[in-house]
């Protein structure tokens, strides 16, 4: 899965930002390095291993792949497997508004109870051999058995996010843009069966209502919550990744909100400002891009179309502020 080197490439880097004491020492005493950490020069990502603090990443992924990174360094064993949200990260799924106090690993040598030491919650729970996975070295949890852990255990939009982004490595083809419907009721199936035979487990409603209602079309986080607004106020559920298109243009839009008759789309900062979703377009050109985009779906189709960004998924109360101001609202 595509995911999986991806997000193996940002652990090397990740693994090349780590500095040990040892190598500290060698270039200032070591009683400097309390005073850097305190001045916030070097974050300390687990005992004995730092990074600088400009090298940490700018998302909250990059910075627990560090360390993750830091704590797999000093690992004597790989017998216990990253899990939950670090198996996440390691698979190139987001956590969105969750950000990891302690790298997670799974062992089932206790009592099934959590235990958290020098940065490492150590989950007393069995993993089977099927769902062990090691790449690049990193013994870690699979896909499906990484998003049923976090589904019972991130909070619902958190955990909602992982699973979009999970069945969307399964079921999307990112050249064609077409959803695999067959793969993805496969996974949900798969994730069903897991589900009941832990019937009766702590947080297994939650996960099942999200094997229910997870879409691997949705792109971003920020569409998955989205998504999830839009179901508490109680629109339909939307169309997603809508495809539009006529002999000269191809356009997809977000949300396809069918009852108000109206598009809909999330836009995330990123889209303006990071170089990885822009490419070589300036933040000008994107605008400008968008703006075209936008007037020939709204002259095609004759709907309107609304934009949100992150500051409207504060609640569904302010998503529901947003639509409304251009006359959008759900018809039950």
């Amino acid at each position: 899965m595509d995911a999986v080197p991806q997000s193996l490439e940002r652990l090397w880097e990740a693994r090349a930002a780590i500095l040990t004491r040892e190598r500290l020492e060698r270039e200032s005493d070591f009683t400097h390095i309390p005073a850097r950490v305190a001045a916030g020069e070097l974050i300390r990502l687990h005992s004995g291993r730092y990074a600088r603090a400009d090298d940490t990443g700018g998302f909250v992924e990059d910075r627990h792949l560090r360390a993750i990174a830091a704590v797999h360094s000093r690992r004597q064993t790989s017998d216990a497997p990253f899990s939950h949200a670090s198996a996440a990260v390691l698979w190139g799924l987001p956590l969105f508004r969750y950000i990891p106090d302690a790298v997670h690993v799974s062992d089932s040598r206790h009592n099934g109870v959590v235990r958290q030491a020098r940065g490492v919650a150590r989950h007393e729970i069995s993993v089977t051999d099927d769902d062990i996975v090691v790449i690049g070295g990193i013994t870690f949890t699979s896909l499906e058995r990484t998003v049923f852990d976090v589904s019972r255990s991130l909070p619902l939009a958190g955990a909602l996010a992982v699973a979009d982004a999970a069945l969307r490595l399964v079921a999307w083809d990112p050249d064609d843009r077409v959803y695999n419907e067959g793969a993805a009721s496969a996974w949900a199936a798969g994730m069903d069966e897991r589900i009941i035979r832990a019937r009766g487990g702590r947080g297994i409603r939650q996960a099942r209502w999200i094997n229910a209602f997870a879409d691997g079309r949705a792109q971003l986080p920020g569409e998955s919550v989205s998504r999830l607004l839009l179901h508490d106020l109680g629109f339909a559920n939307p169309r997603l990744q809508v495809r539009l298109a006529d002999s000269s243009h191809l356009y997809f839009v977000d949300f396809g909100l069918d009852e108000a008759k109206a598009w809909g789309e999330f836009d995330g900062e990123g889209k303006y400002t990071d170089a990885r979703w822009r490419g070589e377009r300036t933040p000008w050109e994107v605008v400008r891009e968008e703006k075209e985009r936008e007037d020939w779906i709204r002259a095609t189709t004759h709907r309107p179309l609304v934009r949100w960004g992150m500051q409207h998924l504060a609640s569904p109360v302010t998503l529901g502020r947003r639509l409304a101001a251009f006359g959008i609202r759900p018809s039950r």
